[in-house]
């Protein structure tokens, strides 16, 4: 099985996590802050909080931004459903706006739509890896006093239409480290942004609320700390960071190979008319975390099955969050709330795209697709 995304790790990055098991720290030490330091360099921003997992970043920023009981905050109904929990972690409500049809992410038109008085935030997730529409969506924030929150877990590498990086549009940005992500920690996530104080809440928040973590103690010498508020053990290991910043210096290359592959399935599909890849807005710098591409509504679930049968790993991103059933019992959503991500939804297969392909692997699966499709009824 090809599998429709997959880490890639070699002896560089084994090494250095040997070194570490060899050292005298293993969690909450120096690595943790030199990765954390070269991922702010690589995007060009002045803070970053390294946590355990993506899902605990998007809860970290909540946190930051004080997001309390009887808040909004306004999110795309096509992502992972972390996008969304983190809202209702901090006792407030998730608002699903609707997306543009030809890019899935989030509209902004539909964002304006879906803001009350008691709207704080926006997250905007830059789905598959291209970044949303941030000019519009700041405009959107500052005429209204909300704050924007980059879900940029698909998005490392990618570049807006002005050459600005993804992690640096947004008052808090957030990454992922997961193995199917662009480079891995194993679990792992990242908050990103240039306000120090946002970051300060951050890293208290990933360490139960305490003021001071233990290398800093042994630094100054003491042994005082004070837990200021109610935090989490959201931390991240020196053994994953140091995984995570070999991993780092491969991204480029890893990018590079993605693009390459992207390019190649857009010409294979070109005029193809069952197969419909997603647009790419001019000017942009792609990440291609996922490829995705739009099939008749009515030939998915046979496609999707042939094509898992033939050894394709094809997947589906993704379900609609407002259908899961704890959405739909909990805060009355359903059919109708975002009528353009729904009927997307219909005809989504994402196909397989990682570094560790090989371009005949991806001419065999833009060849089954195509070969499916043509005999499905």
């Amino acid at each position: 099985m090809i599998p429709y995304g997959k880490h890639i790790i070699d002896e560089d990055d084994i090494s250095e996590v040997v070194k570490v098991l060899r050292g005298d720290w293993l969690t909450t030490g120096p690595i943790v802050t030199d990765f954390e330091n070269g991922v702010a360099k690589y995007i060009g921003v002045k803070e970053a909080v390294a946590v355990s997992s993506g899902t605990a970043a998007l809860h970290a920023a909540m946190h930051a931004l004080e997001i309390k009981p009887g808040d909004e905050v306004i999110v795309s109904p096509l992502t992972f459903a972390a996008s969304a929990n983190c809202v209702v972690y901090m006792g407030a409500t998730p608002v699903f706006a609707d997306v543009n049809a030809d890019t899935l992410l989030i509209d902004p038109e539909s964002v304006i739509q879906k803001i009350t008085q008691k709207t704080r935030a926006i997250i905007a997730v830059d789905y598959a890896g291209q970044t949303c529409d941030y000019k519009a969506l700041k405009s959107i924030c500052e005429a209204h006093n909300l704050k924007l929150v980059g879900d940029c877990c698909h998005s490392i590498g990618a570049k807006d239409e002005d050459g600005n990086t993804a992690g640096s549009l947004a008052d808090i940005s957030v990454l992922s480290f997961h193995p199917v992500k662009h480079i891995t920690t194993g679990e792992g996530g990242m908050a990103l942004t240039d306000d120090p104080e946002l970051a300060k809440r951050m890293r208290s928040f990933r360490s139960h609320g305490i003021n001071i973590d233990a290398s800093a103690r042994l630094e100054k010498c003491t042994w005082v700390y004070e837990m200021q508020e109610l935090g989490y053990n959201y931390r991240i290991t020196d053994i994953q960071c140091a995984l995570g910043l070999s991993q780092l210096k491969k991204l480029d290359n890893f990018l590079e190979i993605r693009r390459k592959y992207a390019a190649k399935y857009r010409f294979l599909f070109l005029n193809h008319y069952e197969i419909t890849p997603l647009r790419i807005k001019k000017g942009v710098q792609h990440a291609f975390h996922l490829y995705v591409v739009k099939v008749p509504a009515h030939k998915r679930k046979a496609a999707f099955e042939e094509m898992r049968n033939q050894g394709f790993g094809v997947n589906v991103h993704y379900i609609p969050v407002h259908y899961h059933p704890y959405y739909m019992n909990n805060f009355k959503t359903g059919t109708g709330l975002c009528p353009v991500a729904e009927e997307a939804y219909e005809g989504l297969m994402t196909l397989p795209l990682h570094p560790g392909m090989t371009e005949r692997q991806v001419d065999s699966c833009a060849k089954a697709l195509d070969t499916i499709l043509k005999a499905c009824s």
